[in-house]
């Protein structure tokens, strides 16, 4: 491959192993917050079982649950080329991969051989980025992919080869959350339905919320109490709408509509799109009424996700709660730096749904010349369940694999000393362990949902929230935005 200018910067801070740490959450305070499987019989509460609360969810986890029988660690031929000179790497960002090189390399892997180029830049930057190495001829062996995009090049066979052709099987993913391989296996194309990218990580989604404020509003002092009281949506909306009420709009139960909608958006029952046409089913219009009843009584801010007012929100204590994933809750994530001034205050629990936020998949170039290079590097990361252990105690990480995070719920391994005593004792692991198994996504994976995610987003923020239009010009904004962008849709 034609070598990257290399610009590995190895920034990812190393915890200490679980045994040194004294604080962790017992399995009590995690095991007994669970999601609700019931809730009121209401036509809201109908169309929200849509988007998989409720009963929905825990037949979900049964059903997509991962086979515990663990991954396999004997690989097959690799028909990809091998001998390069340097195994070139790509990825947005800093923050994984230079964690996952030296893991490579601790277990055998020639980091001499590593040449990572790191872009600086958000991830939905990414892609263009990629492009403009592929048309310039400079292609990496390996690069990661986001979620809401990982589609566009797992789909294209000029620049993603299946797994297989590096010697994987679906046997060496068995204990992979079923999700993480319906996003990285390809839905149309020469490789429709073989798994294309792997993912070390699995990113389910909780809710944190602060303490303090919860038993001054709701009167709960405990996670359990917390989650009887957010255990549905329409418990969720009702709990929010007392927190407004009783701060006098001063405290927003939720960070945002952003929040709520990646909470909402995973539990979708239906594709975005079916035989070329979008739909937006009734739980999109659910949804919309519960944060417009939240955005006029002050129980969501009207900040966005990823604002200037987003973090400062946490900070002081006019946001009491977070939706947040696995990888947002350290100390310099958003979640860490929202709690920064009231650290040790806070608690998270699984919330209104399992949900999943996030993620990065790993593609192989099919003109790759480092095939063994890449085998090893995807097997250490997303395959053996030794070093993927080592990650996520380490990293830390939320790992993609069953076995090594039920284990390391099990034994009450802390991940984070600094997180677990800014959640007063509680293992996120253990807590996002439940919803981490309940998310099913199969059949449910399109190239274009990223884009009708943020055009509804954004449709309902603006024109039905803030704009006080009507959900059917709401609707017809949001759809008018997606076949802008995606003519080949139609409605």
């Amino acid at each position: 491959m034609n070598t990257l200018k290399r610009t590995l910067a190895l920034v990812a801070t190393l915890a200490m192993s679980a045994t040194a740490f004294v604080s962790c959450g017992s399995d009590d305070s995690s095991s007994s917050s669970k999601a609700a499987t019931t809730g009121a019989a209401t036509e809201a509460d109908t169309a929200a079982s849509e988007a998989g609360s409720g009963e929905a969810s825990s037949e979900a986890a049964t059903s997509a649950a991962p086979s515990g029988q663990g991954n396999s660690t004997e690989y097959g031929e690799i028909t990809l080329g091998k001998g390069g000179d340097k195994f070139t790497i790509v990825a947005w960002n800093e923050d994984d991969v230079p964690a996952l090189i030296d893991l490579w390399a601790k277990n055998g892997g020639d980091k001499s051989k590593a040449d990572f180029t790191a872009f600086g830049v958000g991830g939905g930057q990414a892609s263009e980025k990629y492009d403009a190495l592929f048309d310039a001829g400079n292609a990496p062996d390996v690069y990661f992919c986001e979620a809401d995009w990982a589609l566009k090049y797992i789909n294209d066979d000029t620049k993603t080869a299946p797994l297989e052709a590096l010697g994987f099987s679906d046997d060496n993913f068995r204990d992979a959350y079923p999700y993480t391989a319906e996003i990285g296996r390809a839905t149309e194309g020469a490789n429709a339905g073989k798994m294309v990218g792997a993912s070390w990580q699995a990113a389910a989604g909780g809710f944190a919320y602060r303490t303090d404020l919860a038993e001054q509003y709701l009167g709960v002092k405990t996670p359990e109490e917390m989650q009887a009281k957010i255990n549905s949506w329409d418990n969720f909306v009702a709990a929010a709408t007392e927190v407004a009420n009783a701060s006098d709009k001063k405290v927003a139960l939720a960070d945002s509509v952003g929040g709520m909608w990646q909470v909402f958006a995973a539990n979708r029952t239906t594709p975005w799109v079916s035989n070329g046409r979008v739909a937006f089913d009734a739980s999109c219009e659910t949804f919309a009424k519960y944060v417009k009843t939240l955005w006029d009584n002050g129980g969501v801010t009207h900040n966005g996700q990823w604002s200037d007012e987003w973090i400062p929100a946490g900070k002081d204590g006019s946001a009491m709660g977070y939706f947040v994933s696995t990888w947002g809750f350290g100390e310099g994530a958003f979640l860490g730096q929202a709690s920064s001034e009231s650290y040790g205050k806070w608690a998270v629990v699984q919330g209104p749904a399992p949900y999943f936020w996030g993620g990065t998949w790993i593609v192989v170039n099919p003109k790759t010349d480092n095939g063994e290079e890449a085998q090893s590097f995807i097997a250490t990361a997303t395959v053996n369940p030794e070093t993927m252990r080592e990650l996520a105690l380490s990293k830390p990480e939320y790992v993609n694999n069953l076995t090594v995070m039920q284990t390391i719920v099990d034994k009450g391994e802390c991940p984070n000393e600094w997180v677990t005593k800014n959640l007063g004792g509680q293992n996120y692991f253990a807590e996002l362990h439940e919803n981490a198994k309940a998310i099913d996504l199969k059949g449910l994976i399109t190239p274009y949902d990223a884009t009708i995610k943020n055009a509804f987003l954004d449709a309902v923020t603006k024109e039905y929230c803030d704009g006080g239009k009507s959900y059917e010009d709401t609707i017809s904004k949001a759809m008018n935005d997606v076949l802008t962008a995606v003519p080949d849709l139609a409605k």
